[in-house]
């Protein structure tokens, strides 16, 4: 199959409308009225042709490899057909065919490490590779885990490994020919050593310049990948979290030979079906230290952070896949004389499913840039927005601020939008089981809630990291035109949620179990916030409106009782394309 074979979009007057074919693109607009928020002019010119493209594959052929992909899994090989012991995975051809799509046609995971990438002269920002990713993730969900591994190896690697290593193996990482490719995974889970990273029992004997491993991992996503970040206990090494270090394993050593390690078995999985995760035995297995000894937890957080940042991208972009099958079926689907958006609990029904994808997508974007100033500071750059002390701890605490809500979000959102579609969207031959089954990861790997909320509290106990998110979303508010009474509404809540953190940061394990309320509310916050920003930029009443319904209806106090009519609003905020405000953006109020 060509891809630049693109299927038409189905005929619509069918009582089962199908929209396969649709550019995901161009039936978002609202992307493309955000990104100028996020990236520079001429990069975003640059980068429009390649996203209308990638919106139209991902509508059509991409989605439909991804279900070819799903439901042939991949197989694990142990021997050659005459007897050689020669471990391999069987992919299925059509997910072969998305890896040369991410990996080599559009360079998801290289364009943030080197220039040349889609033809544009530098490494593009983190803005630029998740809006192309986010498209992506809408028809395949599975291989943003190896996409997301590579391009975070990548950079843990350029980050704290001996420059010997990182020339030795750089190349092929970032490269677009796909045959010379390494991908990258990351073996960290044992039995018992999940999110205990201190319970790490993988032993690391010393081998002259390098070490040998032994040790099982339980878990591993993208197993046969040509490289792995492991965690790992030098003989000798204290117990605790002190002991674990962090080590560079390749699939194959120097001289081309097979390394000393084993795939056990494939796991079968809930979701993310297309791409394998395997068990695997280290029996001695050649691997470089990356970094400082005993230090490996803090450097492998590094690429872990960066892979939640990636999976709350996932999250945002399963969400609006789920959201633009739902909006389609509304709008084509005809039940007691009436399309399904023109009565009022289908209405309402879509509100609830615009607000957490529209938060998601504003949190991806607030953070990607945040990670964009943290790196130029890391970097010696230019540094972050006038009033904010540094940009690391921002970005430290936007990241598990997204891996924890958004994944959560994404699992009702994708729920609540196969009910849209009816019995169908229970039926595997569209999008919704997929999307469903996957989202469900989210909540899990990197970290699962309870993990992840405890590193927001962390990350403000630790880093520092809460006065500057306050600084940053008081700029954003200073930033932005509202009603009077509106600004009351979002500066006080503002004070309040920054208030009950800190009191749930310094409590302790007094105060542990609130971690997860005051998580919620801080991302409730900050999205709210942020989406007025945006909407002040983009003079769009429609998205302050909805900035404002999210701090009402995922914050502010309700009563469950009330029989609120519906809003006069909703009707124009589910239409396609522009409406012209009734009001200036700063006349919104809905407090």
């Amino acid at each position: 199959m060509q891809m630049t074979d693109l299927p038409t979009a189905a005929v619509t007057d069918h009582p089962v409308p199908d929209q396969h074919g649709a550019n995901l693109f161009s039936a978002d607009p609202v992307l493309a009225s955000l990104l100028p928020l996020y990236l520079p002019a001429d990069l975003l010119d640059h980068l429009l042709p390649h996203l209308q493209r990638l919106g139209g594959l991902a509508g059509g052929v991409l989605d439909t490899l991804a279900g070819s992909a799903d439901r042939n899994p991949p197989t694990l090989q142990h021997r050659t057909r005459n007897g050689i012991d020669a471990q391999r995975i069987v992919k299925h051809p059509d997910y072969i065919a998305l890896e040369r799509v991410a990996f080599s046609d559009y360079g998801l995971a290289a364009m943030s490490h080197r220039a040349g990438v889609l033809g544009w002269p530098q490494a593009m920002p983190a803005a630029a590779k998740y809006a192309l990713t986010y498209l992506f993730v809408q028809a395949e969900f599975g291989l943003c885990c190896p996409l997301s591994m590579t391009d975070s190896l990548t950079r843990t690697l350029r980050k704290f490994g001996d420059p010997a290593l990182v020339q030795r193996y750089l190349p092929a990482l970032t490269t677009q020919t796909f045959d010379d490719l390494y991908q990258g995974a990351m073996f960290m889970t044992e039995q018992g050593a999940g999110s205990d990273v201190a319970a790490t029992t993988t032993r690391a004997e010393p081998d002259g310049d390098g070490y040998r491993l032994h040790g099982d991992k339980w878990f591993c996503s993208n197993p046969d990948a040509d490289l792995a970040m492991v965690l790992a206990r030098i003989d000798g090494a204290p117990a605790g979290m002190a002991g674990v270090s962090l080590f560079l394993l390749p699939r194959r050593l120097p001289d081309g030979s097979a390394n000393a390690y084993r795939i056990l078995r494939l796991k079968d999985k809930l979701g993310t079906r297309s791409m394998a995760s395997g068990e695997i035995r280290l029996e001695g297995a050649r691997a470089w230290l990356v970094g400082e000894a005993g230090r490996g937890f803090q450097q492998m957080a590094d690429m872990v952070n960066n892979s939640r940042l990636s999976n709350g991208m996932r999250a945002a972009g399963l969400m609006r896949r789920a959201l633009t099958e739902a909006l389609f079926v509304a709008r084509e689907r005809r039940a007691f004389g009436q399309r399904l958006i023109d009565l009022p609990l289908m209405r309402r029904q879509l509100l609830k499913l615009m607000g957490p994808t529209e938060q998601a997508r504003t949190m991806l974007f607030q953070t990607a840039e945040a990670l964009r100033r943290a790196d130029l500071e890391a970097a010696g750059g230019p540094g972050s927005r006038a009033g904010e002390p540094a940009a690391y701890p921002l970005a430290r605490i936007l990241t598990p601020l997204i891996k924890f809500r958004a994944c959560r979000d994404a699992r009702k959102v994708t729920g609540d939008a196969m009910e849209v579609r009816g019995g169908c969207g229970y039926i595997e031959e569209w999008s919704d089981p997929r999307l469903l089954r996957d989202a469900h990861l989210g909540s899990i790997w990197e970290g699962t809630s309870s993990i992840v909320a405890l590193d927001v509290i962390r990350a403000i106990r630790r880093e520092a990291a809460l006065p500057v998110l306050v600084a940053h979303l008081t700029g954003l508010l200073a930033d932005t035109p509202l009603h009077p009474a509106a600004r009351v509404i979002f500066e006080t809540t503002l004070a309040r949620t920054a208030e009950r953190a800190a009191q749930v940061a310094a409590g302790g394990a007094a105060t542990a179990h609130a971690a997860r309320q005051v998580a919620s509310a801080l991302y409730h916050v900050t999205t709210a916030v942020a989406m007025a920003w945006e909407a002040g930029r983009m003079g769009c009443t429609r998205r302050m409106r909805l900035a404002q319904w999210v701090l009402r209806a995922r914050v502010l106090p309700q009563d469950p009782l009330a029989l609120d009519g519906e809003p006069a609003w909703l009707a124009d905020l589910l239409v396609p394309g522009d409406v012209a405000p009734a009001e200036a953006v700063d006349a919104v109020q809905l407090f």
